[in-house]
């Protein structure tokens, strides 16, 4: 209970198109952009790159297009990057602040971080064996150490153990900290590639039980190889992929030479087997041991910092240099630029080229499909016949509006892999009419209000979506109906307006009339009533009836509100003074959870006087935003002797 002294207050060409040389996609704004690469990982299962910044110690996050979707910082020299098996967690060596972190891949936020009781690292890492693993150490005293994400160090546990290279058939160690791969076949490989020495030592390790266990090793070969920038296991085959040429086949308990690939500095194994290898400014393709290219790529002026294979072999990403520092590259085979726009039932001609390394043979053939809102599986258009100069080219009319993917094809033969061209066109729709009543409208509170959207022309589609969207962060926008207008073209829900709403009327659209969405805001008021108390009688002065009080007594009035978290009443008082009411106070009172709000009005203390009051609700002072303004009655009150 409270007194009167309280108060609170978005005809025409495709251009031409190399099969197999250009890279997908162009720099835009926004692109993931580093000055400084440290780690790129491709994670398969959210169809995501990671690429690290390590001068300015952030992580970026790309769709398969190389378009940056997300982002992190705080993350200093952030180093290399590992992704999960389940594709939820990325896992980042920090070698200033000599820890893992692991975050969460889906938005790049901090889950935990691993301190790593070393000077010297983290600073490269995989995941197998499901664990993450990481190098660390300089100059004869390199090793290996992981953590275990399943321990708990609320347990007492540390999940961080180190020291983790085997005692027995190691030879002298590491001399400094090492590359690390893994096989996405084989998760429970690891490979381990020295760094910093004239022959680094390069092993295979079994990391699948408790304990890694060696495979193959081996540290003193110079014939071997003559220092280690990059090592890859290769995919469901018993070799690693060093420096991105030469191949060592792994048996025995060591490591022996198995064939080169041509040039070469560094280089990934997709989980098909091909390698996408950069060798100077080019990144060239190839499949498990050939001696040629089936197809390659231009980095431009500088050679690429890094590539990563996506992990249904779809496409390569690359750390490109270009004047704003080093992007990421989405390649893929083939490319299409599509034009922006075109128009619904007009004929636009579709023009390219097939390339490669290896001479196409005579009278290639690609197949054709578009797909559209009313194919959307794919329709089969003629196949297309490739002219001697590898050029090729073919006419449609898009019969639906709306975004339109053309796909070629080349199956491929016995020199050539099989590539894929597709792009899109946003071809036109027509404009339908959509409305919707009652916009602007104020209705008692409770009162049920049909909203009535009306549909114009369309093709096929005659569904329109009603939502609701009541005022207050505590309701969501909730469908209330969906279905086809009527004949008239109408189609109705009914809202209880208990606060200011928004209601939504969607039409999705069709092949020939594009999306509408139009909006109607109607306003609700509060539920008022109060309740007078500690009077002896009522009776009438004049035509108004009164609550009649002694002098001496003090009125109780309890107004009753339709609650809302931090609700207050506003409690206006008058008093009568010949033949005029003058306010003589107004406060705010708060509504408690039960909707009550009692507030005691001091007595007269003499005869004569009448007075009233009223509660309100005031949208905004009386502390939310829900409702509208609503006047309760008022309360006429007489004190007598």
């Amino acid at each position: 209970m409270r007194s009167t002294s309280a108060a609170t207050a978005l005809a025409v060409m495709f251009s031409s198109v190399a099969l197999g040389v250009a890279a997908a996609g162009t720099a835009s704004a926004v692109s993931a952009v580093v000055t400084s690469p440290g780690g790129l990982v491709v994670d398969d299962a959210l169809r995501r790159v990671f690429v690290s910044d390590q001068a300015d110690g952030q992580i970026l996050a790309a769709d398969y297009n190389g378009t940056l979707v997300a982002q992190a910082s705080g993350l200093d020299n952030a180093a290399d990057l590992a992704v999960s098996d389940d594709g939820a967690t990325l896992y980042a060596a920090l070698p200033t602040s000599h820890e893992i972190v692991a975050l969460n891949a889906a938005d790049l936020q901090v889950k935990a971080r691993y301190p790593v009781a070393t000077n010297t690292g983290p600073h490269h890492v995989a995941f197998a064996g499901g664990k993450v693993w990481f190098s660390y150490g300089d100059q004869w005293d390199g090793d290996l150490g992981s953590v275990d994400p399943a321990v708990d160090p609320a347990t007492g546990t540390d999940p961080v153990a180190l020291t983790q290279i085997p005692t027995e058939g190691t030879g002298s160690g590491l001399w400094g900290q090492a590359l690390l791969d893994t096989d996405p076949l084989r998760p429970g490989l690891l490979a381990v590639g020295e760094t910093g020495d004239s022959t680094g030592t390069e092993a295979v390790l079994d990391v699948s039980g408790g304990t890694p266990k060696v495979i193959a090793w081996n540290d003193t070969a110079y014939s071997l190889n003559g220092g280690l920038g990059d090592i890859d296991l290769v995919a469901g085959n018993d070799q690693v992929l060093v420096n991105g040429t030469a191949r060592h086949a792994y048996a025995n308990g060591t490591l022996t030479k198995a064939g080169t690939y041509p040039g070469g500095q560094l280089a990934d194994v997709g989980r098909s087997g091909l390698i996408a290898q950069v060798t100077g400014t080019k990144i060239a393709i190839y499949r498990p041991d050939a001696t040629q290219p089936v197809r390659t790529y231009s980095t431009g002026t500088q050679p690429a910092a890094d590539v990563a294979w996506a992990g249904d072999s779809s496409r390569v990403f690359a750390l490109v240099a270009g004047s704003g520092g080093w992007t990421v590259k989405a390649l893929t085979d083939p490319n299409l630029n599509a034009p922006t726009t075109a128009t619904r039932a007009k004929t636009l001609t579709v023009t390219g080229k097939l390339t490669a390394t290896v001479p196409l043979p005579a009278g290639a053939r690609l197949s054709v499909t578009r797909t559209d809102l009313e194919s959307p599986n794919g329709k089969a258009l003629p196949a297309v016949t490739v002219k001697a100069d590898g050029t090729y080219s073919f006419s449609n009319t898009p019969p639906a509006g709306g975004k339109v993917t053309y796909t070629v094809k080349y199956a491929g033969d016995a020199t050539h892999t099989a590539v894929t061209a597709s792009d899109s066109v946003e071809v036109s729709r027509a404009a339908t009419s959509l409305s919707l009543n009652n916009n602007g409208k104020l209705y008692n509170y409770g009162t049920d209000v049909k909203f009535t959207a009306h549909l114009g022309t369309t093709y096929k589609n005659r569904s329109v979506s009603i939502y609701a969207d009541p005022f207050g962060g505590d309701k969501p926008k909730k469908l209330i109906r969906t279905g086809n207008v009527n004949a008239d073209g109408n189609i109705s829900a009914v809202v209880d307006m208990t606060r200011d709403t928004k209601v939504t009327a969607v039409f999705s659209g069709d092949a020939r009339y594009k999306p509408r969405t139009v909006t109607s805001t109607a306003y609700a008021r509060v539920r008022i009533s109060t309740a007078v108390s500690k009077h002896y009688k009522t009776a009438k002065i004049g035509s108004t009836s009164y609550y009649w009080f002694h002098k001496n007594t003090d009125p109780l009035l309890t107004t009753t509100m339709t609650y809302y978290p931090g609700r207050q009443q506003r409690f206006d008082l008058q008093v009568y003074y010949q033949g005029t009411w003058y306010s003589a106070d107004s406060q705010y009172f708060p509504v408690g959870s039960n909707g009550k709000s009692a507030v005691t009005l001091g007595a007269a203390g003499e005869s004569g006087i009448r007075a009233r009051m009223r509660s309100v609700y005031v949208n905004g002072s009386s502390g939310d935003t829900v409702n509208s303004t609503t006047y309760g009655a008022w309360k006429y009150l007489y004190f007598s002797n």
